[in-house]
């Protein structure tokens, strides 16, 4: 008798049960169900209770690969299958079950419900089961389960992402209620004046200067939150992306302290730093600078005449480096530290000499920083001052050396490591190997012989070029012999160092030198 048939007659027996067919049915039961192959979506069971203590609960084989238990195993668990149940939804699972009371009409029920798995897994499985009974009061139920938790788990993503993209648009209506007032208020200020000015032939010189002052704060005002607002915006829809290369972290303090130092004079202010000479950043230097001058604008801006802010730099851990920038101002009042970096709030107060702001500034601070991979983050006191930090990622001292003869690999390698101990050297046999490395990590300087396998160096180069357009990682060449063809071909795509081999070793120290420097 083949499975169909057999589940054929176990139906047939369940319409007409009595208590002589009882076990028959539990030895067909138990001839059925290792004919159910084990790669069955489905679990099948069958119940059966007389009043008394005749009971008895089969499951098929296909059990054990769902939940981790065989049928033997549930059964002896204190209630069976509903011992796994999780416990927050035993009420639903009982609720299920009433409704199979002889008081009620209904043989039939379906319920999702989520069990504990032998190895600890939150599973969500479906049960269907329907009831036969008689008038001998033989209750008898059969059911299958099966096992949905992909599905409930891409459900609830989709409901998560759902709920993601409403708060986004409700984020941004919010947002750009409040843009529209901050962009439409200033000119109502900037009109008033010029109609003044236009109008009033009598206006003194002093009160003529004043007017065009506050004309021109407000629209050197109103074009910072413009240009805020388009780099903003051009983050969101993917063009405005960073472009992270090898930079020295004190460069980046050092421009940021330049563009500043006019604001700083005007308030007596300060600007102090403190940044190792060998702490490099792998980031996007335009971004970053922004991020970094914001945050010391605010620095001045906040800060009282006569006060210092301090800009320093150093190692937060292995893959990232630490910008901290601190003053001395007013602070940040506790009740409105929790709309610092939100676009939606544009929170902006007036700084010590009525300074105004677009209140965009931080909130792209944070979008830079994280779209760097770093954290942003500050402490502040009111009346005492501020303390914002932020991290990106760090970019090792490294120099890549791409030579596939081993013996001269090995003697670069020691010129380098005895010469430059600060150093550390990554190498490569190939070109492919070597433009991933490149792409990835930004050396500090790249050595590399011509004579590659795969590719030469020259179309090694070429690929790294086409691979990133803002490429200018110093390159020193290695080339077997002069040949001015080669050497031509390195400097049309803006290799200048070009060094026949054998290379001496102070001539390959002297250049490694002049590139790093």
């Amino acid at each position: 008798m083949n499975k169909n048939k057999n589940i054929t007659k176990t139906n047939e027996i369940a319409e007409n049960l009595n208590l002589s067919h009882l076990s028959t049915y539990v030895n067909l039961l138990k001839e059925v169900l290792p004919t159910i192959p084990s790669e069955f979506e489905d679990v099948f069971w069958w119940s059966g209770v007389k009043y008394g203590k005749d009971t008895f609960t089969i499951f098929s084989n296909n059990i054990k690969k769902v939940v981790g238990y065989t049928s033997e195993q549930i059964q002896v668990l204190p209630e069976g299958l509903k011992s796994l149940v999780l416990k927050e939804d035993i009420p639903l699972y009982n609720k299920a079950y009433d409704s199979l009371s002889p008081l009620r009409k209904t043989n039939f029920f379906e319920h999702i419900f989520r069990i504990k798995s032998k190895d600890n897994k939150i599973l969500w499985l479906k049960e269907k089961v329907i009831q036969y009974k008689n008038q001998n009061g033989i209750l008898f139920l059969k059911g299958s389960v099966i096992d949905i938790t992909d599905y409930k788990e891409r459900e609830e993503q989709l409901l998560k992402s759902v709920e993601d993209k409403q708060n986004k648009i409700f984020t941004r209506d919010n947002f750009l209620s409040v843009l529209s007032h901050d962009l439409r208020a200033p000119f109502s200020s900037i009109l008033g004046f010029t109609e003044v000015l236009m109008s009033d032939p009598n206006l003194n010189e002093n009160d003529r200067n004043e007017y065009l002052n506050f004309i021109h704060d407000s629209a050197s005002n109103q074009l910072q939150l413009i240009n805020y607002l388009l780099d903003w915006s051009n983050m969101q829809i993917g063009r405005l992306n960073p472009s992270p290369q090898r930079i020295q972290a004190q460069n980046i303090v050092f421009n940021c302290i330049s563009n500043l130092t006019g604001n700083a004079i005007r308030k007596n202010i300060e600007i102090k730093s403190n940044v190792p000479e060998s702490i490099y950043i792998n980031a996007d230097e335009r971004l970053i600078l922004q991020a970094l001058t914001n945050l010391v604008s605010n620095a001045i801006k906040f800060s009282d005449e006569g006060k210092s802010v301090i800009i320093s730099v150093d190692r937060f851990n292995q893959e990232m480096v630490e910008f901290v920038v601190s003053d001395e101002g007013v602070g940040i009042p506790e009740s409105n530290q929790s709309k610092i970096f939100r676009f939606e709030k544009l929170f902006s107060t007036r700084g010590t000499k009525g300074e105004k702001g677009t209140g965009l500034g931080l909130s792209l601070v944070r979008e830079i920083v994280e779209r760097h991979g770093g954290q942003v983050w500050f402490y502040s006191k009111e009346g005492k001052g501020s303390e914002f930090h932020f991290t990106v990622p760090s970019a090792e001292n490294t120099i890549l050396l791409v030579e596939n003869n081993k013996e001269e690999y090995f003697r670069f390698e020691r010129i380098i490591k005895e010469q430059f101990p600060q150093f550390k050297v990554i190498g490569a046999d190939n070109g492919f190997e070597a433009i991933n490395y490149v792409l990835r990590q930004h050396p500090s300087v790249i050595i590399s012989a011509h004579e590659l396998p795969l590719m030469n160096g020259v179309q090694f180069i070429k690929s790294i070029i086409r691979g990133d357009k803002r490429f200018n990682t110093p390159v020193i060449a290695l080339i077997n012999s002069y040949d001015e063809n080669v050497v031509k071909s390195y400097q049309e795509i803006g290799v200048k160092i070009i060094l026949s081999k054998p290379v001496d070793p102070d001539k390959l120290t002297e250049n490694i030198s002049m590139c790093i420097n």
